[in-house]
């Protein structure tokens, strides 16, 4: 089922609308001398736990009159951004030399609150005419010492600003905090504190288009691109040899199986049948559990979709760095405009297989992804309440995207399975079914679902896994992914692998006379998705510094919902290669 042309217009407008701040609204930059630069603060947070955020105010610093929440679109709420306007005073091109913005006597309590931040190695975040600001609260003096109650804690009080300007544009901003302007922290004990802030203009040739660009360089850096350039290589390498192997076995084994079967009648009837060609009575009988199997298809099938359209936003530039929101804003949006093709996908294929109950299938098929997700949802945002952190969403947004569920969703997804359910498709089966199913042989311990499984998965991860990392410490760290170009080049060679091993698994598994191949297909296609959950619990230990209950269960929760996700996508990639396969190499043949 294709979506029409107003939809996509409609998820273009969406998107672009409650991204946050998008390129083509460069005209609302122009200032004139002295004239008000928005600066908002965002958030506070250790470091290393990129998940644990906090409101800036939550830690005790001066706190002007007037402070106002900028109003924000739906994905920067779910990005955990809550601005508020900043104490600082920074108008075009108007210098400060030291200027004081606030003195303040801190008490026992709020000196203990900034020494346990300083400990945590809290960090801020701001956002100056939409340019990212981040810096470091304070330091822990560890020099020469190694006892932990010897190290000496300090709270910086002087921000020093330095902004870049082409003409009446605001081009690059950067904030250094003064090592020399320090308020000692390590006693409990009242301190006063006197806040103050330097601002430098410079003047630049570097256009404003070109502004956000110094962000994703990192990404782009020689020895980076050299990296992804490798894992792009061993990913091909595996894929030439995987396919090379694959057709050289497989079409040997089936000219001569083709060969054999081709023969006279007579000859023929002389022989007992083997291999494939035996359980062709078999090979098209209906999978067990056909309406969480039709269900499972339409949600991968959905997550597919979803997937491809992600990679055409990024592809032509939605997602630059720091256009906060604009990824989840496109997940919701798209993920509820495209419900509509798992309604039809599943239903379709729930009456290709005799189903009779097509509602409790489209029931089946709304919960089957967003069920779990929501589960996990309500346990993590429940934490991040407990914890005060801006990861809690706010109730209306909980309301917003239940309007979303209930308004578009779930009549997109009736629709769909409507529009499958009166499609009136039958299943191509080239072959005639028995009325019994053969016993299937005893098999050896090797030809089992587990380590088929684990084969299937192990090839796909392996071509993947060194994009993983980069992956990784963007979506769970401070680095900034903006290579999707080679990205969606692994993301096909990830498709080819699974279709390929899981076609080749097929094979073996039909050869051995075991005609149960359907589910088999479907978990050995997705469990490259259980790989990468594995992966995760090496990235956590071994690659990151993340700690602390909050983080530890958002990352191996959130990232539980992606990884079944990915088994769902990928298990509906198998699945489909497997039939395609099936389906013609018992075409080929004459069955009586």
């Amino acid at each position: 089922m294709r979506l029409p042309t107003t939809l996509l217009l409609f998820i273009g407008a969406l998107i672009f609308s409650g991204a946050g701040t998008v390129r083509s609204d460069a005209s609302d930059h122009r200032y004139k001398d002295g004239d008000s630069v928005p600066l908002y603060a965002n958030k506070v947070g250790p470091f290393h736990n990129p998940s644990e955020t906090y409101r800036y105010f939550d830690l005790p610093f001066c706190i002007p009159e007037g402070v106002k929440d900028k109003k924000e679109a739906l994905g920067e709420v779910l990005n955990g951004d809550r601005l508020v306007s900043a104490p600082y005073k920074l108008n075009f091109r108007d210098e400060k030399d030291s200027e004081v913005y606030c003195k303040k006597k801190l008490s026992r309590e709020e000196v203990e609150h900034f020494r346990r931040a300083v400990e945590k190695d809290y960090y801020f975040q701001m956002y100056y005419d939409d340019l990212p600001i981040w810096g470091f609260i304070g330091k822990v003096d560890k020099e020469s010492k190694s006892d932990p109650s010897e190290f000496k804690y300090f709270l910086y009080k002087h921000i020093q600003f330095e902004i870049l300007y082409n003409k009446d544009r605001v081009i690059e901003i950067n904030a250094r905090m003064d090592p020399h302007s320090l308020v000692d922290l390590t006693e409990d004990k009242e301190v006063d504190a006197e806040f103050m802030y330097t601002v430098k203009w410079k003047e630049t040739e570097t256009s404003f288009e070109k502004r956000m660009d110094k962000y994703a360089m990192s990404s782009s850096l020689p020895h980076h691109l050299e990296i992804h350039w490798f894992s792009i290589i061993n990913s091909c390498v595996t894929v030439l040899l995987l396919t090379g192997f694959l057709a050289t076995i497989l079409m040997r084994v089936l000219k001569n199986d083709f060969m054999k079967y081709a023969q006279d009648e007579e000859a023929a009837d002389d022989q007992e049948e083997t291999g494939w060609k035996y359980i062709h009575g078999d090979v098209f009988r209906f999978p067990k559990n056909k309406s969480l199997f039709a269900a499972s298809l339409g949600s991968g099938t959905q997550l597919f979709t979803l997937t491809i359209f992600i990679f055409m936003l990024s592809l032509v530039g939605v997602f630059y760095p720091y256009n906060r929101g604009a990824l989840f804003t496109a997940l919701v949006v798209i993920y509820a405009l495209t419900s509509g093709i798992a309604g039809y996908t599943a239903s379709s294929f729930y009456c290709q297989l005799e189903g009779k109950n097509w509602v409790r299938n489209l029931l089946l098929t709304g919960g089957l992804f967003c069920g779990p997700l929501f589960l996990t949802f309500c346990f993590l945002n429940t934490v991040a309440i407990a914890y005060s952190a801006t990861a809690a969403l706010p109730f209306g947004t909980i309301i917003v995207i239940v309007l979303i569920w209930t308004l578009v969703t779930s009549p997109l997804l009736v629709l769909g399975g409507i529009a499958g359910k009166n499609s009136k498709a039958e299943f191509q089966a080239p072959v005639r079914t028995t009325k019994y199913p053969r016993e299937i042989p005893p098999l050896p311990w090797y030809r089992s679902a587990v380590p088929q499984m684990a084969m299937a998965g192990f090839l796909p991860f392996s071509a993947i896994y060194i994009e993983l990392y980069y992956i990784f410490a963007s979506v769970w760290g401070h680095r900034i992914y903006t290579i999707y170009s080679i990205l969606f080049i692994v993301f096909i060679i990830l498709l080819i692998v699974t279709a390929f091993i899981t076609v080749a698994l097929t094979y073996f598994q039909l050869a051995a006379e075991d005609h149960e191949w359907w589910w088999r297909s479907f978990l050995c296609g997705g469990s490259t998705g259980l790989f990468i959950y594995a992966y995760c619990l090496y990235y956590y230990y071994a690659r990151s510094d993340m700690s602390g209950f909050m983080q530890t269960s958002f990352f191996f929760g959130y990232m539980a919902c992606i990884c079944y996700g990915f088994f769902l996508m990928l298990g509906t990639v198998g699945f489909r290669a497997a039939l395609l396969f099936v389906r013609h190499i018992y075409r080929s043949i004459k069955c009586e």
